[in-house]
Order: structure tokens, then C-alpha cells, then sequence
């Protein structure tokens, strides 16, 4: 019987995708051996510099715990520097963010020939298929990622992504319903919608939008809840605001990546909005689903943002009434418009800000806690933690709850009174 073992670094659909290939191994009949493997595979991240060191740091590491194992390199840190891995690091297969669906035949080839393979496409913006890696099985017990969508046609000035992902193109109807179906058939509680960019599902299909498919997914007999991952403010329209509103299975949850509340910087970004178009956006959400949690991502930092930038960034934020915020410094990506722009901004100034901001962040979660405290809430369990023996889970509106005492089924419904 042969093993295999893997890591998985960076976003969601990373991991929905090293899920999918894993199940893709186990149906040719390998065990996950995490001692002994026979395989092993990374999915690499590049989304920001510290992400490339990481992927670096990470391949080397997996080699060198299992020097005799068959070691394969995907992802977009791959796709972006193939060249350098399979040349410098020197694993046996190097794949980019394509040919994943092939892991067995170049797997099979190595064993047969011992001669390393790259099997990284130089051009993905030609990409005009979604590679499909349907999963049959999943390893966390209660949520299943369900991934819609690839690529993105976006170019914001500060990624990568589109280069290492290629076009934005969806995914078949027909095989994220039948998907859909199946994870809850195993007993799946939640689906989280992913992809790189999920707003622009449908846009390449006739008689087809996102905020469509997510009304069929609803309609699965059983489907306890469904959780839209980050989505684009424009792409949010009265449809799926009311889905928001009226459907009890649709987690109560928009995550919107804002970037900058300054209109100068998000100009510079190349981002496709105005603060105001944004503005009008997140105040028609809060006018038509109360209690519904809204967090988003902020990069701080970016070139040339000054003090004046930044306190329009930091008042947008308070004037939307975000509940969270992740909050990332710049990182500059060689390749992109953002790495070449004058007025780096300094380290310290970066840290700064971003201080300021996740202690904002930190308040604003805690004024949305206090809505909540004293008051019933039913959560998802998710993990118990023997440490400190209390289940975790989360609400619709994704409030943490953490509950004492003998654990909870990890997968059960718990109605319970939220304490901070």
C-alpha cells in the first residue's frame, strides 16, 4: 500500500484544491501517512513575498524530512518562479496552477523512468478551461470548502495573481451542484463558496450569475448553511441581498475587500470603485439585513499613501461600520505596477499604521460582540480544544463561541447563551 502526505499554504481555494488531490490519491488506493510517505506534495502561496519565503522555507523542509519520498511542487509561488524551484530546490515534479489533474500520470511516469518532470505552463492568461478537481471526500469533520470559480481579470496594481491563476472562468453548473449535494450527503454542515474571484461566476455562461447559483445551492434538501467567502462590493446585487435577508441558511456574513478608503490610493491600485460607490453599496446591505456581520481586508502601506491617505482610510472604515478587518501591510511583488512606483513607504510607518488599525479592528468586533452578549445562539460545532476543554464553533454571523465543559459533537447544532 503506498502513502502520501502533504502541506497546503495560503488561501481557501489552496485548500480546497490540496484536498481535491489528496482525494485523487487515496481513490488510486495511497494512505495518508504522515511518518512514512511515499509521495509527498506542497501547494504553494504567492500572494506576498513573505508567502514566497514560506513556500521556499516549506518545499525544503518537506524534502528534507522525506529525502526518499517522490516530491511534487504546485501552486502559484510554482507558477511564478517553476524555473528557479526545479532548477535551485530540485524536487522531482514541478507543476504550476494547471496540469494538477494529471498528479498521477507524472507520478507514474517518475516511478517508471526516475527523470524529474516540469510541467509548468509559461502562460496561463491563455487558460480558457476550469481543470477540474471535484472532491469526493473531505478532512475537516463539519465545513467543506466548494470551490466555484478560477482566475481572475482584475490587475489590481499591488498582485500577482492574475499572472499565476490565469482568466477568470467558472466552473460547470452541473458538477458544483452535484458536489454541493454530495457534501451534504456525507454530513457536511457548511459550504464555503470559493474561488479566486467568485463574483465573476456566470459572466462567462449564458443565463447564469452568481447570486443564481447561490440560490440553487440554498435549495439543497439538508444544507444546513452556506457561507459566501470574500466577494467584490459591485458584484453584490439586490438578488443576493435578498437571499441575505429572507433564506435562514445563508450564513449572515459579507466579507468585502475594501483595500483603501482613500479615493487617490484606490485610483492607484487600480481597483474599480470610488469610495462613495462603496459606501452606498455597504449602507444598502445594512439598510436591508440587520445583524448581518461585515468584515473586509485593508492593505496598509501601499506606495506613496500619506498620513492624509491613510486617516481617510481609517474614517471610511468607521463611517461603513465594519465589524472586522484583516489588515496587511504592502508587500511588493516583482512583476507588478506596484513594485516599480516611487515613494516606498518605510517599515516602521507600515507597522504603525497597521497598529492602529487592528486595534480598530479589535474594537469594532468587540462593540458587535456586546450586541450579542447574554443573548441564545445557535453554533456549528467545529474542533474541541482538550487544552483548555471547551468546544469551538461559530455563528451564522460568524461570531467565535467557545463552549466548557465535555466536549460536543464536532458537526452538532448547539443552542447556547454567548459569553465574551
Amino acid at each position: 500500500m503506498k502513502t502520501f502526505t502533504y502541506i497546503s499554504l495560503g488561501c481557501k481555494v489552496n485548500s480546497y484544491e490540496s484536498n481535491a488531490l489528496s482525494d485523487a490519491l487515496i481513490k488510486q488506493g495511497y494512505i495518508k501517512d504522515d511518518n512514512n510517505p511515499d509521495v509527498v506534495f506542497i501547494n504553494t502561496c504567492s500572494v506576498t513575498q513573505v508567502a514566497d519565503q514560506k513556500s521556499r522555507q516549506h518545499i525544503r523542509k518537506l524534502m528534507n524530512n522525506y529525502p526518499n519520498a517522490i516530491s511534487i511542487v504546485m501552486g502559484c509561488y510554482s507558477q511564478h518562479q517553476g524555473k528557479f524551484i526545479f532548477n535551485e530546490i530540485k524536487p522531482d515534479i514541478v507543476i504550476g496552477t494547471s496540469n494538477r489533474d494529471k498528479i498521477i500520470s507524472y507520478i507514474k511516469e517518475y516511478e517508471k523512468n526516475k527523470k524529474r518532470i516540469y510541467a509548468v505552463d509559461e502562460k496561463p492568461r491563455l487558460y480558457n478551461y476550469y481543470e477540474e478537481l471535484g472532491i469526493s471526500s473531505y478532512y475537516e469533520h463539519a465545513r467543506a470548502y466548494l470551490k466555484i470559480e478560477d482566475g481572475c481579470n482584475n490587475f489590481c496594481s499591488y498582485c500577482l495573481i492574475p499572472l499565476t491563476r490565469g482568466k477568470a472562468r467558472s466552473r460547470n453548473y452541473d458538477e458544483i451542484i452535484l458536489e454541493a449535494k454530495g457534501l451534504v450527503e456525507k454530513g457536511y454542515k457548511e459550504i464555503i463558496v470559493t474561488g479566486i474571484d467568485i463574483s465573476y461566476y456566470g459572466k462567462d455562461m449564458e443565463n447564469m450569475t452568481f447570486s443564481k447559483l447561490i440560490k440553487d445551492l440554498l435549495d439543497i434538501k439538508d444544507l444546513y448553511r452556506l457561507r459566501i467567502s470574500s466577494i467584490e462590493a459591485s458584484e453584490i446585487d439586490d438578488e443576493l441581498i435578498n437571499l441575505m435577508n429572507t433564506r435562514n441558511n445563508l450564513a449572515a456574513h459579507f466579507h468585502i475587500p475594501l483595500q483603501s478608503g482613500s479615493d487617490t490610493v484606490l485610483k492607484r491600485m487600480n481597483r474599480k470603485y470610488t469610495c462613495d460607490e462603496f459606501y452606498q453599496k455597504i449602507k444598502r446591505i445594512k439598510q436591508a439585513c440587520p445583524g448581518v456581520i461585515l468584515t473586509t481586508d485593508v492593505i496598509v502601506g501601499y506606495p506613496g499613501e500619506s498620513e492624509k491617505e491613510f486617516l481617510e482610510t481609517y474614517n471610511f472604515i468607521k463611517k461603513c461600520g465594519f465589524n472586522q478587518l484583516h489588515v496587511f501591510p504592502f508587500s511588493s511583488r516583482a512583476g507588478t505596477k506596484a513594485s516599480k512606483e516611487e515613494n516606498q513607504i518605510d517599515p516602521k510607518i507600515k507597522k504603525e499604521r497597521s497598529l492602529k488599525l487592528i486595534e480598530l479592528s479589535n474594537q469594532l468586533y468587540h462593540q458587535y460582540q456586546k450586541d450579542y452578549l447574554n443573548k441564545e445562539v445557535e453554533v456549528l460545532i467545529e474542533q474541541y480544544d482538550r487544552k483548555n476543554k471547551c468546544s469551538i464553533g461559530h455563528t451564522s454571523n460568524y461570531l467565535e463561541v467557545k463552549i466548557k465543559g465535555e466536549p460536543k459533537e464536532i458537526g452538532s447544532i448547539v443552542k447556547t447563551i454567548y459569553q465574551l
